[in-house]
């Protein structure tokens, strides 16, 4: 699959396919269990994204990024246990997911990172 570098697209993309995972998990304890668990969390970066882009300040702006941060690490653990029971026919399925999860967890990180960074130089701009 192409590496898409739109990060709402990507973010859509990745709820989509969260969404097909999690109908296509057993109907049972631990199948619903987890999958409401990763429905929640791995929708939930797309949503809060967007909230982001319309963020009132730098300080929201970073907040509503660390909360698609939390939830995508949520949603990796939750991918890992899925594999790791395995809730799925075919577990290795989960490895491009496993990869794409990552690969949020660090554009966010380093995009939390670098507003925090702009942020700082702006006050001190203010003060000094």
């Amino acid at each position: 699959m192409a590496t898409k570098f739109d990060l709402e697209e990507r973010l859509l993309d990745f709820s989509s396919r969260i969404i097909r995972l999690c109908e296509a998990l057993p109907n049972n304890r631990a199948g619903n269990h987890v999958g409401g668990q990763l429905l929640r969390a791995g929708t939930s970066p797309y949503f809060n994204h967007g909230e982001a882009q319309a963020a009132e300040s730098a300080n929201d702006f970073i907040h509503k990024m660390s909360i698609c941060l939390k939830e995508l690490k949520e949603s990796f653990r939750c991918l890992r246990l899925i594999k790791a029971v395995p809730l799925i026919k075919r577990p290795s399925k989960i490895d491009e997911l496993l990869n794409e999860t990552d690969e949020l967890i660090r554009i966010f990180y380093t995009s939390i990172q670098t507003a925090k960074s702009n942020e700082k130089k702006t006050q001190a701009t203010r003060k000094g």
